[in-house]
């Protein structure tokens, strides 16, 4: 008897363990996103080589302190992709990371896909914003656009 009941106390605290771990990495660090003015969407331009904000429109984002790879963002802008490789600086490398499934805008599969067949163009907007991250802005041909922290190519070596 003794057995059964150290048993069942076993999975319960393992189950409760994996619901705690589940919630913490898909919930509870995630607060959204302020865009104000020192804080907006920004792209690297050519010529500068430093950020500049963009018109940037609906935006939509979550951020975390826990990681700096936790950023995430959605928003449109009426710049075309011409205008944008003209002036800011193109990001070769582009990987949408996966955002949790609850933050419905932002569908890294989508993005990768598009990014992959020159849908989609990706820039710069910030290099290393935290030591060894980039934030990167994919933007289509009809103004959607997505950011997003990634390593950059140094980190990976």
């Amino acid at each position: 008897m003794n057995g059964k009941i150290i048993a069942g106390f076993i999975v319960i605290s393992a189950a409760l363990a994996g619901i705690a771990v589940y919630y913490l990495q898909v919930y509870a660090y995630y607060t959204p996103a302020t865009f104000v003015p020192g804080a907006e969407i920004s792209l690297t331009t050519i010529e500068g080589k430093t950020p500049e904000p963009i018109l940037a429109e609906d935006i939509t984002g979550i951020d975390a302190d826990s990681s700096p790879l936790r950023f995430r963002a959605c928003f449109t802008t009426p710049m075309t992709q011409a205008m944008l490789t003209e002036t800011y600086v193109t990001y070769a490398g582009a990987t949408p990371l996966v955002a949790p499934g609850w933050f419905n805008c932002f569908d890294a599969t989508e993005i990768g896909e598009a990014l992959e067949r020159g849908e989609a163009l990706a820039f710069l907007s910030q290099s290393n914003i935290h030591p060894d991250v980039d934030r990167v802005v994919a933007v289509f041909p009809d103004g959607r656009a997505y950011a997003w922290n990634q390593l950059n190519p140094s980190a990976e070596k």
